[in-house]
């Protein structure tokens, strides 16, 4: 893990501590680097609940309850499916909050709307579900460590 993803796993396992709170992640195409980023932390088990790794339609729908007639018409990629796969993370657990992340990360399965490195995310925090979209670039193993890094910056800062 590198230092910057450390620094925003102490810092949110820190928040989420001192609220004796505990998160899930909801993952596509990081395909688990955040449970794994969040758990290569000594005492984890203190505040992250469960990683879901939902690559397929099926299983969005399946582990976290994302409606399938929502993938059908939006796509896997996009901001209801990010948004339904942080509240379902929530559900599913006994999480308080989740992280979910969403995307192209290359470098096949890009289109015109939905190029190589586009990414939804989506937040699920007591306050509300909150979701955002941004494109990376680089090779896949940069789109996602760039994802990982920015679901993780995103919950903690949800959590101010």
């Amino acid at each position: 893990m590198d230092a910057a993803t450390l620094d925003l796993v102490t810092a949110l396992a820190a928040r989420l501590r001192a609220r004796g709170a505990m998160m899930a992640s909801a993952e596509s195409c990081t395909g688990g680097l955040i449970a794994a980023a969040c758990t290569e932390l000594s005492g984890s088990s203190d505040w992250f609940e469960r990683g879901f790794v939902t690559y397929s339609n099926a299983a969005k729908t399946d582990s976290l309850g994302v409606p399938a007639a929502l993938i059908a018409a939006h796509g896997a990629v996009s901001e209801p499916v990010a948004r339904a796969m942080a509240a379902g993370a929530v559900a599913h657990s006994a999480a308080r909050c989740a992280l979910a992340v969403t995307g192209v990360a290359g470098p096949t399965g890009g289109s015109a709307d939905k190029p190589v490195g586009t990414v939804w995310f989506g937040w699920c925090t007591p306050a509300g579900v909150a979701s955002e979209h941004r494109r990376f670039d680089g090779d896949r193993a940069a789109v996602r460590a760039q994802a990982v890094r920015h679901a993780l910056a995103g919950l903690l800062q949800r959590l101010d």
